[in-house]
């Protein structure tokens, strides 16, 4: 699943529009829209839309031993 996709399916899973979320964030929706197209959403917009529909954010390398490098919007 892609950012996007999974932005697209946050979105539908909250009852919020794209367009909603990219005001809320505060970016136009055309703007968030091509970011959404190219795949260029960045980790502090992630955070940023975790953090504006109160969820939790968690992006993370898991090595061989269980051992985890994550970052968090907690």
């Amino acid at each position: 699943m892609t950012t996007a996709e999974m932005i697209k399916e946050l979105c539908e899973q909250m009852n919020i529009s794209v367009s909603e979320l990219a005001r809320r964030i505060r970016q136009t929706p055309q703007n968030f829209n091509k970011k959404l197209k190219r795949e260029t959403v960045t980790l502090d917009e992630l955070k940023a839309i975790a953090n504006v529909l109160d969820v939790k954010f968690v992006q993370a390398f898991i090595l061989p031993g269980r051992d985890e490098i994550k970052i968090s919007n907690e």
